[in-house]
Formats: C-alpha cells, sequence, structure tokens
C-alpha cells in the first residue's frame, strides 16, 4: 500500500513562501520519480515539479520556474516544495503524487509522467492573497 501524507500548507500573503512536505511510505522510493500536482477550483490538476530520487534531476512547471524548488531526503523518504514569491495563482490543493506504473528518469524530467495515472496524497491547501 502506497502512502503519500503532505503537510505544510496554509494561507500567506503574495510574495510569502511555504514549504511543503511528503512523508513517502510503501513505495520504492530509489531511483524512483516523485512530485507535486495542485489543483485549484474549477481548474484541471497541474503537475507542478518532479524529482528523480536516484540522480536529483528536475522538472518545474514554466508557471513556478525561478519560484518553486523540488527536493528529496532519501534517508527520510521525504519529498520537499519549497514555495517562494508566492502569487494568488498558486492558490490550490497541492498533492504528492508518484507514477504507479514508475519513470525513467527522461520521464521525470520532463514532466511527461504526470499525464499517466500516479498515487497521490490527501492534499495540503495552501491559498494566498493579494
Amino acid at each position: 500500500q502506497v502512502y503519500l501524507v503532505e503537510s505544510g500548507g496554509g494561507s500567506v500573503q503574495a510574495g510569502g513562501s511555504l514549504r511543503l512536505s511528503c512523508a513517502v511510505s510503501g513505495y520504492t522510493y530509489g531511483s524512483a520519480c516523485m512530485g507535486w500536482v495542485r489543483q485549484a477550483p474549477g481548474k484541471k490538476r497541474e503537475g507542478v515539479a518532479s524529482i528523480y530520487t536516484g540522480g536529483g534531476s528536475t522538472y518545474y512547471a514554466d508557471s513556478v520556474k525561478g519560484r518553486f524548488t523540488i527536493s528529496q531526503d532519501n534517508a527520510k523518504n521525504m519529498v520537499y516544495l519549497q514555495m517562494n514569491r508566492l502569487k494568488p495563482e498558486d492558490t490550490a490543493m497541492y498533492y504528492c503524487a508518484a507514477p504507479t506504473s514508475g519513470a525513467s528518469s527522461a520521464e521525470c524530467y520532463s514532466g511527461s509522467w504526470f499525464r499517466r495515472n500516479y498515487y497521490f496524497g490527501q492534499g495540503t491547501q495552501v491559498n494566498v492573497s493579494s
């Protein structure tokens, strides 16, 4: 059974920062692709960032490049998303995600795995006010 447990969401003003955490269990963490997706009310789910735990290569959606940083702690089976210079349009439920059938480093780096099935947790809400 795969468990992805997110935490760290909250309410901030535009320009502020938050750090999301994801505790991973039941998933082959080593050399795996992990990431974050978000969904705002009335919008489709969007792949935000991913990291290949085996080598550290990362992917970022254009909307968050330069502001968000995904990282990992292999010893703790944790994945993080540092979000800086937050904007009101970043308001969404954020989910930690892992592909159900795995993903190569190339798929992880391109973000293409977000188009396939993936596991995700219960989510953590991020609200950014202007």
